[in-house]
């Protein structure tokens, strides 16, 4: 009987350990479930979708646009705080921050989730001649997106092109309390986006 204890104690912290040295492989391997990212490639435009208070995802757009991949980027505007929509917010943004204004078309819009975005997006972008699109959010959130705006409409071209977020960095998101949420939240959604929530 003590023997089994010992080898049952041995190979729980044999099983510990290589837990412990595989971790940030694991974590890093979940991370990159949510992201899906290619190189930009010149298409029709960009549009850059909502939810980035930190302003990468505008910025991401305006590098798209004076690398010369885009001639404009579409800029999704939510209702936002204080009056304002997000497009307006976020091209003022940008612009202080040295890109030009004429860059950037707004699209203000009542949407309140990725899937309404692509609902009311999409037509409007093929009424304006757009068959190749350039997709711009946060890493975390471009594996959803990108199957969202696929689905909606299954012939549009779509590049996805992410843009860095400071609360998900790719390889270390588990060492900080807001990876952790950010992960959570997003795992969240791509689960209820799966069974049609």
């Amino acid at each position: 009987m003590k023997r089994w204890i010992i080898r049952l104690g041995g190979t729980l912290v044999a099983f510990l350990l290589v837990l412990y040295l595989l971790s940030s492989w694991i974590f890093t391997s979940l991370g990159s479930t949510l992201i899906e990212s290619q190189p930009p490639r010149n298409a029709d435009a960009a549009l850059v979708l909502a939810g980035d208070s930190f302003g990468n995802r505008i910025l991401k757009g305006g590098e798209l646009a004076q690398q010369g991949f885009v001639p404009v980027v579409y800029v999704s505007g939510p209702s936002g705080a204080y009056g304002r929509t997000e497009d307006e917010l976020a091209i003022r943004f940008a612009t202080e921050r040295g890109q030009q204004a004429q860059w950037f078309s707004g699209l203000p819009n009542h949407a309140t989730s990725t899937l309404d975005e692509a609902n009311i997006l999409l037509p409007q972008l093929r009424a304006k001649g757009v068959n190749h699109l350039l997709l711009v959010t946060s890493n975390f959130h471009t594996a959803r997106a990108a199957r969202i705006f696929r689905r909606t409409d299954p012939k549009m071209q779509i590049t996805v092109v992410a843009a860095n977020d400071p609360n998900f960095p790719p390889y270390a998101w588990w060492t900080a309390r807001q990876g952790q949420k950010t992960f959570f939240f997003e795992v969240s959604k791509t689960i209820a986006d799966f069974v049609g929530l």
